[in-house]
């Protein structure tokens, strides 16, 4: 199994842009498909994209695609996710996930322990 550890949450202010990591370890990283989830209080865990083994083919969550980038780069272990013209209902712990397959929904099989971001004024 691969282990995960997100980095680069923070606080932005509105408009304002981030990117996040997603580094794995212990196992071969191009056998795992990759996403982003994120959980704002009070609401349920939520997809936000998800990215295949080799990158090749990518899916948003219709209320983030154009603001929100998912990108991986296999030699170096690491998923990101540029996040541009943030909002403050943006503001959530995002989640790193992965599973050994491309397909099957939105169920993911291994998470991070998160990263908190907030936007605000």
């Amino acid at each position: 199994q691969v282990q995960l550890g997100e980095s680069g949450g923070g606080l932005v202010q509105p408009g304002g842009s981030l990117r996040l990591s997603c580094a794995a370890s212990g196992r071969t990283f191009s056998v795992y498909a990759m996403a982003w989830f994120r959980q704002a209080p009070g609401k349920e865990r939520e997809l936000i994209a998800a990215i295949s083994k080799s990158g090749g083919v990518i899916n948003y969550a219709p209320f983030v695609k154009g603001r929100f980038t998912i990108s991986r780069e296999n030699a170096k272990n690491t998923v990101y996710l540029q996040m541009n013209s943030l909002k403050p209902e943006d503001t959530a712990v995002y989640y790193c996930a992965a599973r050994d397959r491309d397909y099957g929904g939105s169920s993911y099989d291994l998470w991070g322990q998160g990263t908190q971001v907030t936007v605000s004024s």
